[in-house]
């Protein structure tokens, strides 16, 4: 069955010899004595059923996030009736092809081998083939480098199938409490303090609940800049290990969490949802100058803009500089 996809670039010859040795990975769809049957088959429950013929195209297939029952019916067949999968890390995917009955072989195709690896796949459409890609959790092109991939197949003129299904960014939305008629997913912040403000400030006054993926280690720091940014009254909800055994939603604004977290040892992976601004709160221009010039009386100008900020939940940025303002034309 992938004669054809070890033809369509260079190999190495142990790559090519490795491929060449798996087992029924040289069967053709014209060769009546392969096992093509089991290898378009996925089961539910104790049913095996048998995939329908995809049409060629690029097939991109959310697959669960935590728990491997959110997998949908039509991604099954997606994933047992492709030509080609390919996929993160082969080990992950696997996991959730067994779990399924889906003897089809995972194909890497990630950030280290795109180039090569996607070659490969758009000579598999080239040829007429049907393409499935998944990431590792969740929707693929979302935060990972899928997306190079549908962008090159929808310039070559190829079809471009979208199989919705388990979405972290949605799921940890819809369970965090917050407005959800308008939401910005921005995904990873910076990992550097400076350009992580920035980014938050870039982000402030977007009229939407916003929502970032988060790394434990880095989540109590990214919730004291938060709070500093957009200031500590604004309503958030850190949600962890979404749809697994210990998912945990923890809401409360954002200068509250930050003091949760300052001192936890966190582990899993996380989404953070911040509400939206409140300007009908904003409290009155004259009074925040008259706070700032009282603070900045008896503290420095940092400690003061801080302060301002936990007051009227305005972010620490904007006070900062609105003091500098006042002392300048003092």
């Amino acid at each position: 069955m992938l004669e054809w996809f070890i033809a369509a670039a260079p190999a190495t010859a142990l790559a090519r010899k490795a491929w060449l040795e798996d087992k029924g990975a040289m069967t053709s769809h014209d060769n009546s004595t392969a096992p093509i049957a089991a290898a378009k088959r996925y089961r539910v429950n104790d049913t095996l059923v048998n995939a329908r013929p995809l049409e060629p195209a690029l097939y991109l297939v959310a697959t669960p996030i935590g728990n491997l029952s959110d997998i949908t019916l039509r991604a099954l067949e997606t994933l047992a009736g492709a030509d080609v999968l390919a996929c993160e890390d082969t080990r992950v995917t696997r996991v959730l092809l067994d779990r399924y009955g889906i003897e089809n072989r995972p194909y890497a195709y990630h950030e280290y081998n795109a180039d090569e690896a996607g070659a490969r796949l758009l000579a598999a459409l080239e040829a007429g083939k049907s393409v499935a890609l998944v990431s590792d959790a969740g929707t693929p092109l979302v935060s990972d480098p899928g997306y190079r991939l549908g962008q090159l197949a929808i310039e070559a003129g190829h079809r471009v199938v979208p199989i919705p299904g388990a979405s972290a960014p949605l799921a940890a939305l819809v369970g965090s409490g917050l407005p959800n008629d308008a939401f910005l997913f921005a995904g990873f912040l910076p990992t550097k303090d400076k350009a992580r403000r920035d980014r938050l400030n870039a982000l402030a006054k977007i009229p939407a609940t916003l929502i970032f993926f988060e790394s434990p280690h880095r989540i109590a720091d990214t919730l004291v800049a938060a709070a500093e940014e957009l200031g500590e009254a604004r309503p958030a909800s850190v949600c962890r290990e979404l749809t697994k055994t210990f998912e945990e939603f923890r809401r409360a604004p954002l200068g509250e969490l930050a003091k949760q977290f300052a001192d936890r040892t966190v582990k899993g992976e996380i989404v953070l949802v911040i509400g939206p601004p409140a300007p009908d709160a904003a409290p009155d221009a004259a009074d925040v100058d008259s706070l700032l010039a009282e603070l900045s009386s008896t503290m420095p100008t940092a400690k003061a803009a801080t302060e301002a900020a936990k007051l009227t939940g305005l972010p620490r940025k904007e006070l900062y500089q609105r003091l500098l303002e006042l002392r300048g034309a003092a």
